[in-house]
């Protein structure tokens, strides 16, 4: 038989069988999510705890990023405001949240500042290094301070991806941030019930 051929037959098979089946959420079962408790901007304590029941839009990024994060960041929440705008009730159980990478920087008073930016609802949370490490490692996230640079002017490498979780924490969708709004807000519509 054709190499080729054989090929153009497979290749589709393998990709449907990385699908999810339809109706599925494409990260069910996927490890990643858990316990974390960190500070916010207003100083308080926050555990994932606090958002049993709703579901959790997550992304993880810093303030001083300049130019990715707050991009992402516009996109999302404007997709947020969309679903607000065509389905308030759904809007309503999704609560946004922007975990950063850079602690050292990003203090309570900073990231205050910085998600009050995006969307009024917006969460930002920060913690010591140590408690940013474990969160990121418990969300799959990958971060790195970038090399060079002096103490404080400096850039932290990281994976860029918005999550949605579930009420009870379950990953659900990667969420397209650089989509358009209307993307945005179809994507989280159709995983919110």
């Amino acid at each position: 038989m054709n190499k080729a051929f054989l090929a153009a037959l497979l290749f589709p098979l393998l990709f449907a069988a990385c699908e999810a089946p339809p109706g599925e959420a494409p990260l069910a079962g996927a490890k990643m999510g858990g316990p974390f408790t960190l500070t916010s901007q207003t100083g308080a304590k926050v555990s994932d705890t606090q958002f049993a029941g709703q579901y959790r839009l997550i992304y993880f990024g810093y303030s001083y990023c300049p130019d990715v994060c707050p991009v992402d960041l516009q996109k999302l929440m404007q997709g947020l405001s969309l679903l607000e705008k065509q389905d308030a009730a759904k809007a309503k159980k999704i609560q946004p949240i922007f975990i950063t990478v850079d602690p050292k920087r990003d203090t309570p008073e900073v990231l205050k500042q910085y998600v009050a930016a995006f969307h009024p609802r917006l969460i930002g949370l920060t913690g010591s290094e140590a408690e940013i490490a474990a969160v990121a490692k418990e969300y799959a996230i990958y971060y790195r301070k970038a090399d060079g640079g002096s103490a404080d002017a400096y850039l932290v490498d990281h994976a860029r991806q918005a999550t949605l979780f579930g009420p009870k924490g379950e990953p659900i969708a990667l969420i397209p941030q650089e989509g358009t709004p209307q993307e945005i807000a179809a994507e989280l519509a159709k995983w919110v019930s």
